[in-house]
């Protein structure tokens, strides 16, 4: 499994936890940074790394954000991705399930690092249903992705 890790400022000490934990889980990383405190633009790093994900480069994309909702914003604007902003584990459980959920977005100031890591691990063990009535919606979004 190959998973694309991005952040803004704000996300930074999460995304670095978060990497941590996969590489100790032998999960290959490809941090599309920030690798800064500095204040930056969430869409700079949230967009390449989707990309990543949308032409098959990586398997997944997880981004931190301090709310989630700017990198999941930017991240469903790359072609093929469908990202999910998750605050628990059950709606991570339920977007891979239901939703084929591609990407996962995050936010550090309303999680705890055991809470977040938990989610993480939680989406990207859960595999799709492919349940007909899922796969069904999923091709009505692809097609608005055309």
């Amino acid at each position: 499994m190959k998973v694309a890790i991005a952040c803004d400022h704000g996300g930074l000490i999460l995304k670095e936890k978060i990497a941590s934990y996969l590489h100790e889980k032998g999960i290959e990383v490809v941090d599309f940074g920030t690798n800064s405190a500095q204040s930056c633009d969430y869409p700079d790093f949230a967009y390449p790394a989707a990309c990543s994900v949308g032409r098959g480069e990586c398997d997944f994309a997880i981004l931190v954000c301090r709310t989630g909702i700017g990198m999941c914003i930017a991240a469903n604007k790359a072609h093929g991705v469908r990202c999910a902003l998750c605050f628990t584990r059950e709606a991570a459980r339920l977007t891979r399930l239901h939703n084929d959920a591609n990407a996962l977005s995050i936010g550090a100031d309303f999680l705890e690092e055991g809470e977040a890591i938990a989610i993480v691990e939680t989406f990207l063990s859960t595999p799709f249903s492919g349940e007909e009535r899922h796969l069904r919606r999923i091709q009505k979004i692809e097609k608005f992705d055309r």
